[in-house]
């Protein structure tokens, strides 16, 4: 018995360490966030001029091709504030567009969006209140319309 229990400890102390799993780093770390983060708020940019100077269509086709970038930035766990507040400004000035169309409880789909996101958003701050503020005011809009 004494034999089997010390062949057994000389076994265990020769084995490998566990392998312990690397641990994931964070998605907002990487290079590859911060360069959507700026590539979609650019897009906001554009879209929001191309608006502006008659460019409706323009615009529109500014949107769409953010799409995949939104959604690839709220992929994460915890997507930072200037990735959400990118996020927020595209659906916004979707939002208005669409409620400049008629296309009411579409724009309010995208403006009810927001009102979600900025109303879990913690820690609430002024710009994410005032934000907050400005979706209410547009589902708001939406419903007198609607009604």
């Amino acid at each position: 018995m004494r034999l089997f229990l010390l062949m057994t400890a000389l076994l265990a102390a020769c084995s490998p360490a566990p392998v312990r799993p690397k641990a994931k780093p964070d998605p907002v770390s990487e290079p590859w966030y911060s360069q959507t983060v700026q590539q979609l708020t650019a897009m906001d940019r554009e879209a929001e001029n191309a608006l502006h100077n008659g460019g409706p269509d323009r615009a529109a086709a500014i949107i769409t091709s953010g799409q995949p970038l939104i959604h690839r930035l709220l992929s994460v766990p915890y997507p930072t504030l200037s990735a959400m507040e990118a996020v927020s400004d595209l659906d916004q000035l979707y939002g208005r567009m669409l409620l400049g169309n008629r296309h009411y409880v579409w724009a309010r789909v995208l403006f009810q969006k927001n009102e979600t996101r900025w109303r879990s958003w913690a820690p609430q701050t002024r710009e994410t209140l005032r934000r907050l503020k400005m979706a209410r005011s547009a589902v708001a809009e939406c419903d007198r319309h609607i009604e």
